[in-house]
Formats: structure tokens, C-alpha cells, sequence
């Protein structure tokens, strides 16, 4: 949804970059009646901007979904043209943080919308896999005692690389048709892994301030042009399953070849999942 357009007399747009912590919300996306990010941050803009407003984000993060790198953007009315971001992303904060974090705030480019101007995103899922969950992590990593086949998983994985019909990985939208193609580019999509036994196929996991006490975190990243609902909780819901010995790697293309929901494994725990960054170019 939109406010004013951007570029008219009426007002400007601006472009946030915002960081939260998902467990105390329902989603991104504003509610009637319940607490969302949207919500929360339309409301502390609101009285910085002393106006009503409006967000557009770069991708709808559910319920229990963390971001690092949401990017949000806000038509603000003609009035509020003396004010300056970092005096914005301030007062922001003040009322909002740590829970909500506005990292950046500035005047966006002409032309500029956050979900359509965005060429790609990135989301990681984080996974403790040890004897034991991790407290530090609880809220943030999917707990897996099993023990798990990295090189299975990882050569699985690769399957999903490049442009396919993923109905079997997401929800269907209400209204369309089973039959209608949900075609999504991925350009990248990888395991890492970190914690008490780092070493073997995959590459090392980029430094992170906490690590299990016990086990390793294992982080699945995925980049693609775009994304359908459930679509990167059931790939690592699969893939675990890979790495379970429940599955071969190879299963991974005959499940996208069936386009048929039921053939993929129950979506992994919306905790795990970060929208890590949008990309628009240069």
C-alpha cells in the first residue's frame, strides 16, 4: 500500500532500512487488531511526521520471520521537508527500539519503490544441530538433534538453482488457480556451517556474535528474484529432511518437477528465517 506518490507536490518519498526481531509480532504486514511491524512503525512515523502514513517493504515477512535488511519505503506530506533522516531514524528508535530498528533512513531515489525497484532478495534460516538447544539462540535458530548429512544437503541444495515452478514449495494464493505456474529465478542457494565442528564440506559460516555451546550452526542462504509465501521454510523443511537420510538429494528434482505441494516436507519453524537484504542495483 502507498501514501502520496512520490515526486508530486503533495510530498516525497522516503527509503528505510529497518532491522527486527520477529517473535512479537504477526508478520510485516499492518493488521487490524494486531501487533505488526508495519503497525508499529507507521505509528512511531507518524509522530515524528506529525501525518498519517503509509509502508511499502521490499517483501511481506511472516509471522515470527526476523529482517536485517528490510527495506521500507514511505510517502511523507510536504511538510516535513525540513526534516532530516538521521533526526527520523532517531526519534524512530527512541520509540521503538530494540525490538524495531530503523538502520538507515534518507530520501529515495526518483522513482524508487521499495518492492518493485527491488531486483532480488536474500533470506538466511538458522539451525542448532546438537545434542542440546542452544537458550541464546532459541528465538532466532530451529533446534535439530537429528544428526545431518551437510554434503547431502548441500549437494541437494543445488537443485533449486536457476528459474522453476515452485508450487510445490509455497502456499497457493487464494483465488489462483492450482494449475497457474509459481515461476521464481534463484541465483544463489547454499549451506554454511559454524560451532564445535565447522570443518568438513561447507564452508565456514561467517563470523557471528553467539555460537551454540554444543553443536553447530548450520545457516542455509538463499537469493532469488523474488519469493512465494512458505517458499524458503519448506525448501529447508526438505532439505533437513535430506539430511535426515529420509530423502536422497536428487528427490529435490522430482518434487519441483510435480509441482504438487504435498510431495514437499512440512515447512521448517518461521523462527529460524531472516530476510537478510534487498538488492536494487547499482
Amino acid at each position: 500500500m502507498t501514501g502520496v506518490p512520490a515526486g508530486s507536490p503533495a510530498g516525497e518519498r522516503w527509503r528505510l532500512v529497518v532491522a527486527y526481531d520477529g517473535a512479537g509480532f504477526h508478520g510485516f504486514a499492518a493488521q487490524d487488531g494486531l501487533r505488526t511491524v508495519a503497525g508499529e512503525l507507521a505509528v512511531a512515523l507518524g509522530r515524528v511526521t506529525r501525518s498519517e502514513v503509509a509502508l511499502t517493504c521490499a517483501g511481506r515477512t511472516d509471522r515470527g520471520v526476523h529482517a536485517t535488511g528490510q527495506v521500507v519505503h514511505v510517502d511523507l506530506p510536504a511538510g516535513t521537508a525540513g526534516l532530516d533522516g538521521d533526526q527520523v531514524r532517531r526519534a524512530c528508535n527512541r520509540q521503538l527500539a530494540p525490538e524495531i530498528v530503523v538502520l538507515a533512513c534518507d530520501r529515495a531515489p526518483a522513482g524508487f519503490d521499495a518492492r518493485r525497484s527491488a531486483l532480488a532478495r536474500r533470506y538466511r534460516y538458522l539451525i542448532v544441530n546438537g545434542p542440546a538447544p542452544d537458550p541464546l539462540l532459541a528465538r532466532m535458530a530451529w533446534f535439530v538433534a537429528d544428526p545431518l548429512d551437510l554434503r547431502s544437503m548441500a549437494t541437494a541444495a543445488d537443485a533449486v538453482v536457476g528459474e522453476h515452478d515452485f508450487r510445490a514449495f509455497c502456499r497457493r494464493v487464494p483465488g489462483r488457480s492450482p494449475e497457474e505456474p509459481i515461476t521464481r529465478r534463484v541465483l544463489d542457494a547454499r549451506w554454511s556451517v559454524g560451532g564445535g565442528d565447522a570443518g568438513g564440506p561447507l564452508p565456514a559460516l561467517a563470523p557471528l556474535p553467539v555460537l551454540p555451546a554444543v553443536g553447530r550452526l548450520l545457516a542455509f542462504e538463499i537469493t532469488a528474484n523474488a519469493f512465494c509465501h512458505q517458499m524458503v521454510r519448506s525448501l529447508v523443511g526438505t532439505l533437513v529432511e535430506v539430511g535426515r537420510g529420509r530423502r536422497r538429494p536428487a528427490d529435490l528434482v522430482s518434487i519441483l518437477a510435480s509441482a504438487e505441494r504435498s510431495r514437499a516436507a512440512q515447512p521448517a519453524p518461521a523462527h529460524g528465517l531472516c530476510l537478510v537484504s534487498v538488492d536494487y542495483g547499482p
